[in-house]
């Protein structure tokens, strides 16, 4: 019965998602990975599973643009991987737990592959960018299996700054609290709206965090 369920609701997502551009997908996805459209389906996410790989690097630079791939200062220093693993997890479990009640049993899995929130210099001065981006694939909660082909999404969105993030620590909206808040929005429009999540725009900034 559960197969039936799932291969219904896979031949629904095809049919909704047969304009969708093959360009949005990893060039190593699995080759039968369907190209879904989340939304087509009626997902219970069971279980969220993020990856921070080691390989991604580490700055704790104190300049406006500190470079790297994981720059993280509210937390004690210690392992920068683990910490911003914790909060993405967090985040997106509180996402999914927002999506409607679902049908079809998937994991998110999902890999981080930048994590900028401010240094000390850019937080109490001009403000910036917050760059996170991961790339995340659905899988069947029972097999494993690849639902979904790999999709990155780019969930930056501008930080505070100054005398702005001075008060807004002063009500306790720290940027831990405001990243959390952000990924859990985006992840539920991402896998509960038809077209997804829209990234923002974020100026210069926004593109040199980039590099």
């Amino acid at each position: 019965m559960r197969f039936a369920k799932l291969t219904a609701a896979l031949l629904l997502g095809v049919g909704l998602s047969a304009c969708a551009s093959i360009d949005t997908a990893s060039r190593n996805a699995p080759l039968d990975a369907p190209a879904l459209r989340p939304a087509a389906l009626p997902l219970d996410v069971t279980e969220v599973r993020v990856s921070v790989p080691r390989s991604l690097k580490v700055s704790e630079a104190n300049r406006y643009l500190p470079g790297g791939d994981i720059v993280w200062r509210e937390d004690a220093p210690g392992d920068r991987h683990a910490q911003v693993g914790a909060i993405v997890q967090e985040a997106l479990e509180q996402g999914v737990a927002g999506l409607p009640e679902g049908a079809v049993p998937v994991v998110l899995d999902v890999e981080l592959s930048k994590f900028h929130a401010l240094s000390e210099k850019a937080r109490y001065t001009i403000g910036g960018v917050h760059a996170i981006q991961f790339t995340y694939t659905l899988r069947d909660a029972e097999t494993d299996a690849a639902l979904t082909l790999p999709k990155l999404v780019k969930a930056d969105f501008k930080a505070l700054g100054g005398q702005a993030a001075i008060e807004a620590e002063r009500r306790g909206i720290t940027q831990k609290v405001r990243i959390t808040g952000h990924l859990a929005e985006v992840i539920r429009a991402e896998l509960g709206r038809t077209e997804g999540y829209h990234a923002q725009a974020t100026g210069l900034i926004g593109a040199l965090n980039q590099v």
